[in-house]
């Protein structure tokens, strides 16, 4: 675990040449500090989004090998139903083969089907799963992930995950499967968040246009694993966070770091007519991991990485199931 004292030493940026010309940052306070961590050890993972079929998969394994970038996890946006059997099972065994998480997305989600709500200024219900067989359509995908290998899953609807996590516990999907809830339904409230992880998600993916402070008050309240786009896609809001990487590590431990791209065409549902853009956008993001985990290092910052090849999250606290 990073100790007060440690994260005191990283150097912040510009700090030195700053407090030189009297314009130093207040100090950190330790009270602001998660206390959390990756069960193992380790206070930050790595994961590489947006990864759409095994050949994007290959282009992301070769640049992070090129690159030296540590993944733990790589997860796919379009969807299950977006992937035939044979590319599934050529992606479960290559990222096995790099001891690396795989996570793809369940099911239907509103924002494709055909209610109008959510091409409206309000957005009606968003990604969510529309009616029994919107939620039946993820629990096929979810079946269907498992058999094939898949040990993550990606879900947009507090309803799917619920019934998920009770599937987990009834032995209906592998009890080692974990859930993660996407920047799509991400919380954006200690309270939220803590529903979430009582629902039964393993790793929550927050809105990143969270302030530090809102990071801190979830960390109060829950030591579910965190996931945040360092940068964000243009569909969710194109912020940078490079800078801060050090900090949103501090507060939001155990935390997944996100390398998404901004400025980017949105690539779901993904199809052969999106390769190009795909493949390059897929290296791109390697290489942003390799930015960011360069500025940790020129800092000070870069330890307390969970060991390569850790997926799990811990004991989590759940809501009781009831048959």
């Amino acid at each position: 675990m990073t100790t007060d004292a440690s994260a005191a030493a990283a150097r912040r940026p510009g700090e030195p040449a700053l407090a030189a010309l009297g314009l130093g940052a207040p100090a950190l306070d330790p009270a602001d500090a998660s206390p959390h961590t990756f069960p193992g050890g380790g206070r930050w993972r790595t994961e590489i989004p947006s990864c759409e079929g095994p050949e994007a998969l290959a282009v992301v394994l070769k640049e992070a090998s090129r690159l030296d970038v540590p993944i733990h996890r790589v997860s796919q946006g379009s969807g299950v139903w977006m992937l035939t059997d044979a590319e599934i099972t050529e992606m479960v065994e290559a990222a096995a083969e790099r001891d690396i998480e795989l996570c793809l997305f369940t099911g239907p989600r509103g924002t494709w089907d055909i209610g109008g709500s959510t091409r409206t200024d309000s957005g009606g219900a968003g990604p969510r799963a529309r009616g029994h067989d919107g939620l039946a359509g993820c629990v096929e995908d979810a079946l269907r992930a498992t058999e094939l290998g898949v040990k993550c899953l990606l879900v947009a609807d507090e309803g799917v995950l619920w019934t998920l996590h009770r599937a987990r516990q009834a032995g209906i999907v592998p009890a080692d499967t974990t859930l993660k809830v996407s920047a799509l339904a991400g919380p954006v409230n200690p309270a939220a968040y803590a529903v979430y992880e009582r629902l039964g998600a393993d790793s929550v993916n927050v809105p990143s246009d969270l302030t530090l402070d809102h990071l801190t008050e979830i960390r109060r309240v829950s030591a579910a694993p965190m996931d945040m786009y360092i940068e964000a896609p243009d569909d969710l809001g194109g912020y940078v966070r490079m800078y801060e990487v050090a900090e949103l590590i501090r507060r939001g431990a155990p935390l997944y770091l996100k390398f998404g791209l901004s400025r980017t065409p949105g690539l779901y549902p993904y199809g052969h007519h999106l390769r190009e853009l795909t493949l390059s956008t897929a290296k791109e993001r390697v290489r942003r991991g390799r930015l960011a985990l360069d500025l940790l290092a020129r800092h000070g910052a870069d330890g307390d990485m969970a060991p390569p090849g850790s997926r799990l999250p811990g004991v989590l606290k759940r809501f009781e199931t009831l048959t």
